[in-house]
């Protein structure tokens, strides 16, 4: 039997439509034939008119009621799971509210402003016995499931370094004004937690997750230029992010691959954005008198932007009667989160450590 989530979406701007669109693209057509999702729901913080202008303008399909507030839409109880796309600084609040009303909640990233709402958050939907993920959308790309499985099959061997970038190369001075999410403190802005989640991802992915849970080590951040994590053993990572300079100055990989994962037997290249991968190159170390054969395989984004993979893993997760996700367990996120306060305390921005 085919089980399908009703969603709630609380925002109408950029990062839910895109989430939206994603929604209402035919399961099928990326393979998925176990789960379908219908949007019951959108609510706006101040008006319902910019609710109903959203439904319009995405053609969600009927029945769906559009709301002037998010309590409507967590109230409603045509509504089982609330997607958050509001700014990171309210993450906390909206995830409360929804846990509070009893939904399930796959919320953006960055999760929270601090560890210690993370922390709570994971706790309510524990006591609640609700589901609870963030939104870490390239988590769920088959692609970054494939060279996770590469990884523990030790396809290069034992991993000794990754470095792993996100950066976009944009002047803020003339690209956002300052009330902008990604540069308003207000909003949290800035490039670690609207950008570096993803660099962090990657190491944590390949450096972490791939180990079983009894062997993970919460790593512990170095530099601030960068983020150093120690791995086991050897195995030492790099996360960069950066708003100035470009990973991909000309959109075509010419600078290289984003994400490199060295190892004892070879290395993976990933290309294409950080947080959206297109393909990946494995490059086996030379062999006395053999010939190296380098592999390139390409997955690009069947239709749409890949959003609905970690859809239909919330979907998924709910039919089975889980309350958190193997893709990305409440743990890592928590550990993931208490990197980026170490990372703002060495450099004194670490007000947002308060609760």
């Amino acid at each position: 039997m085919v089980f399908d989530l009703k969603w709630g979406i609380l925002a109408t701007g950029g990062i839910a439509e895109t989430f939206t669109r994603d929604l209402l693209i035919a399961p099928e057509k990326r393979g998925t034939t176990d789960v379908t999702h219908t949007v019951t729901a959108v609510g706006s913080s101040s008006k319902k008119s910019s609710a109903e202008s959203f439904i319009d303008r995405l053609q969600i399909p009927s029945p769906v009621t559009a709301y002037g507030s998010y309590e409507e839409v967590v109230k409603d109880p045509a509504v089982q799971a609330v997607y958050i796309g509001s700014p990171h600084s309210h993450h906390y609040q909206h995830a409360m509210l929804a846990l509070h009303a009893g939904k399930h909640v796959l919320c953006e990233k960055a999760l929270t402003i601090n560890a210690a709402q993370a922390k709570r958050l994971f706790e309510l939907a524990k006591q609640k016995g609700l589901f609870f993920m963030e939104a870490v959308w390239t988590r769920f790309f088959p692609l970054s499931i494939q060279v996770r499985e590469l990884i523990q099959n030790g396809a290069i061997g034992e991993v000794l370094r990754v470095v792993s970038d996100l950066s976009i190369g944009v002047h803020p001075e003339t690209e956002w004004s300052l009330d902008h999410r990604m540069v308003n403190k207000d909003l949290a802005g800035g490039a670690l937690l609207d950008l570096g989640i993803y660099s962090l991802t990657w190491v944590f992915q390949i450096l972490y997750h791939t180990l079983p849970r009894s062997q993970r080590k919460p790593p512990i951040s170095h530099c601030l230029a960068y983020v150093t994590l120690p791995g086991n053993g050897t195995s030492t990572a790099v996360a960069m992010t950066a708003f100035r300079v470009g990973t991909d100055p000309d959109g075509h990989g010419s600078a290289g691959p984003s994400i490199k994962i060295q190892g004892t037997k070879g290395h993976i290249h990933v290309f294409g954005p950080a947080f959206a991968p297109q393909w990946y190159r494995v490059i086996p170390s030379s062999q006395p008198n053999e010939p190296t054969t380098v592999q390139d395989v390409h997955m690009p984004v069947p239709e749409g932007r890949g959003m609905f993979w970690e859809a239909d893993e919330v979907a998924r997760c709910l039919r089975d009667g889980k309350l958190e996700s193997e893709g990305l367990p409440w743990e890592e996120s928590l550990v993931i989160m208490e990197v980026l306060d170490e990372v703002r305390r060495q450099g004194g921005t670490d007000l947002l450590r308060e609760s």
